[in-house]
């Protein structure tokens, strides 16, 4: 399906990868991993033909179709709904041929579109496209709605389920998570399992990798190899590679035995002994795939706080929102070594209930209490903006730490990838990833001892992303995530609160069992949402459904006998093509002894001209019958 023979690709004066030999087949799903700048967007481009490879071919069989999802936010009055719709191309070109076909009368032609149509399923297309929008997060009345009311997140949703809508061959996926909430990145993922092309997927999502791909093709010093197995299949592959060059060897003994330490030292205190128990047990996965980091650019350690409270915040009766409550009387105690994490769809109230723990401004009503030596750490996708774009690194560090010495804070900079000249430049053309290290090195820098974390890794590559957990593990402080990075949230998190429907409440399962979960109030809330909506609006929706399937059922006798006309129109014209191109031979009316042989021939031309004529006017009677049928019957 895709042959990628002796190919060398350039951004720049910058070489990317250089003969590269890949091979992707039907049914493969292979996940793209490299350092941010290695290549992978690149690669993607070369594959659309946005970009020409300067050596190489890149070699796509005969009518193979590829889909991606497009990186412009879209826009206009179209809905949702046809703006899915439009992902498959073949679905709208039989669409537009019907309707020219239907102006013309053109019987045999509208035949052979609507046969077409039967094979690529595009009568159930309008249901397809809901089934996807339902699955990407959307509400049931949202298919209706114009693009361009929905936010920029949304509107990438509408990309991606445009993308899905596309009947491909080849599906090319660039962080597709970025703007999905943990039900969307599962409901996704359930569907990725049953696509029946070949898969590249770039993400960040070690648990999404691992979920999908069966290769993993790894850009690393300007080639491209490719592993077979998952993501964490790779981690240990690459590690035994690594681990042969002793002296990364020997310091990935030192990094492991930095780990252990630390447990070591709660281990046998009863007041950290839950503590404890959940870094050995952090520390059993991070030992397996640590070896496939040693060679990370990124190192760095929570600085101890001065003081560690027992309770750093407290969160009593409290209704939270904006100029409406989002969450109504709930509690919330975090003490320390806690380390929770926060799990509900978008929009349910997981950053509200971070706000009201950071600084108060969406309580509405309630008591916030925070200890007089509680630090605390925030880290939201919003602080990026605060950045200074005319200050570099240095000076971002400087402005916070105004004592410390300018070495000093170059090796801090240099534990979260900014080295060299990188450190002096100013942050305005910073890529997310880079203004999202910052943000979190000026974190850090403060001391905190309870962080509050809202999606830290949504800019960040998997080398840091393994880096943060890494330092979160050993940090001694309380913690409060919200992620949809599941790795993450196993790895550091110990107790899981579920916020929905205006409440919080603490999540008793693991986050294998958050699926099940979903699936069963899904499931419960399609059974009762008449009920639950009420209202005109639902009730309309219902009884617009039910005169739909009482319209086809109605129409489908005269519907029926329509097509069923058109199908012996089109038979019988080919018969009488046939008769005519046997009629034209010269030698049957030069030929005496054939003089029997013509004469039957001209009787069946015209006993099927009559017989056309006659079906031509039961199909105009037919077809008048089913369009009066239609305006007596109630509108969609």
């Amino acid at each position: 399906m895709l042959n990628l023979n002796g190919v060398a690709l350039r951004r720049g004066r910058r070489l990317l990868f250089e003969n590269v030999k890949l091979q992707a087949h039907p049914g493969q799903r292979i996940g793209l991993v490299g350092a941010n700048g290695s290549g992978k967007s690149s690669l993607f481009a070369a594959l659309l033909g946005d970009l020409e490879v300067d050596s190489g071919e890149i070699q796509l069989a005969p009518g193979t179709r590829i889909a991606h999802v497009a990186q412009t936010s879209p826009s206009g009055q179209q809905s949702a709904l046809d703006f899915v719709m439009d992902g498959d191309a073949e679905l709208r070109e039989t669409q537009r041929a019907i309707a020219v076909a239907s102006e013309r009368h053109a019987a045999a032609d509208l035949h052979r579109l609507y046969e077409r149509m039967e094979r690529i399923d595009g009568f159930a297309a309008e249901a397809r496209a809901s089934r996807l929008l339902n699955g990407l997060g959307f509400a049931g009345a949202d298919g209706q709605r114009p693009v361009s009311e929905f936010s920029g997140g949304w509107r990438m949703r509408l990309n991606l389920a445009q993308a899905l809508m596309c009947r491909s061959d080849l599906l090319l996926l660039d962080e597709p998570t970025n703007h999905l909430d943990l039900p969307a990145i599962l409901w996704l993922e359930e569907w990725l399992k049953r696509y029946s092309g070949g898969l590249l997927l770039v993400s960040h999502d070690r648990d999404f990798l691992d979920a999908l791909c069966t290769r993993v093709a790894h850009i690393e010093h300007q080639q491209i190899r490719l592993y077979t197995g998952n993501y964490s299949q790779f981690e240990v592959h690459r590690g035994e590679q690594l681990a042969l060059q002793q002296n990364l060897h020997k310091r990935q003994q030192r990094e492991i035995r930095h780990i252990q330490s630390y447990v070591d030292r709660f281990r046998y205190k009863a007041s950290k002994a839950r503590q404890a128990q959940s870094r050995l047990k952090m520390l059993e996965r991070m030992t397996v795939i640590a070896p496939a980091h040693i060679d990370s650019p990124f190192d760095f350690h929570f600085l101890e706080a001065p003081r560690q409270p027992r309770q750093l915040a407290r969160l009593d009766s409290v209704c939270a929102g904006y100029t409406e409550p989002v969450l109504a009387n709930f509690d919330l105690m975090v003490s320390a070594g806690d380390r929770i994490g926060l799990l509900g769809v978008n929009g349910a109230g997981k950053s509200t209930l971070v706000k009201a723990l950071a600084d108060g401004s969406t309580v509405l009503s309630g008591e916030r209490i925070v200890s007089k030596d509680t630090r605390i750490g925030y880290f939201a996708q919003h602080q990026m903006d605060l950045l200074d774009p005319t200050q570099s690194p240095l000076q971002h560090l400087h402005a916070l730490m105004p004592g410390s010495r300018e070495a000093e804070l170059r090796r801090y900079l240099g534990g979260f990838g900014f080295a060299g000249e990188r450190i002096f430049e100013p942050v305005a053309h910073f890529s997310g990833g880079e203004k999202a290290r910052l943000v979190l090195a000026q974190m850090i820098r403060r001391q905190p001892n309870l962080l509050l974390l809202d999606e830290p890794t949504n800019h960040l590559d998997l080398e840091m992303r393994q880096a943060l957990i890494r330092a979160l593990v050993e940090f001694g402080g309380a913690l409060v995530l919200i992620s949809h990075d599941r790795h993450l949230l196993r790895t550091v998190c110990d107790e899981l609160i579920v916020v929905h429907d205006g409440q919080v409440e603490r999540f008793e399962q693991d986050l294998d069992g958050y699926p099940a979960w979903l699936a069963a109030r899904q499931e419960a809330a399609a059974d009762s949402r008449p009920e639950r909506m009420g209202g005109a609006a639902a009730a309309n929706r219902k009884r617009q459904r039910q005169a739909e399937a009482q319209r086809r059922l109605a129409l489908k006798p005269l519907t029926d006998r329509v097509r069923a006309i058109e199908v012996k129109l089109s038979s019988n014209r080919d018969r009488l093509q046939r008769l005519e191109h046997q009629l034209a031979d010269a030698n049957l009316y030069s030929d005496p002894d054939r003089r029997a042989e013509m004469e039957g021939l001209a009787r069946a031309r015209a006993e099927l001209q009559s017989g056309l004529e006659d079906l031509e006017a039961q199909w105009l009677e037919a077809s008048e019958a089913l369009e009066q049928a239609g305006e007596g019957l109630p509108d969609r």
